[in-house]
């Protein structure tokens, strides 16, 4: 099991979560994912894009602009 951090700071959708589909596609199941990202549509973009593909969400964090995930790959 990894943990691979990305940061998405800067960019605006869809970039965050076309960016994690491609890093999530190539990690293995069990492999943790730890994004931030300060566009303020991620949040309800990412809890969206786990539940369609059935990932898990384990936790959102904010922090200013800062909206920090992490993912549990299934």
């Amino acid at each position: 099991m990894a943990k691979i951090e990305l940061n998405f700071r800067g960019m605006t959708c869809p970039m965050p979560i076309m960016k994690i589909s491609i890093a999530v596609k190539k990690g293995a199941p069990g492999d943790v994912f730890e994004a931030v990202c300060d566009d303020a549509g991620f949040e309800a973009d990412v809890k969206a894009w786990c539940k369609e593909t059935g990932n898990e969400l384990r936790g959102i964090t904010k922090s200013g602009k800062d909206i920090a995930v992490t993912i549990v790959r299934k």
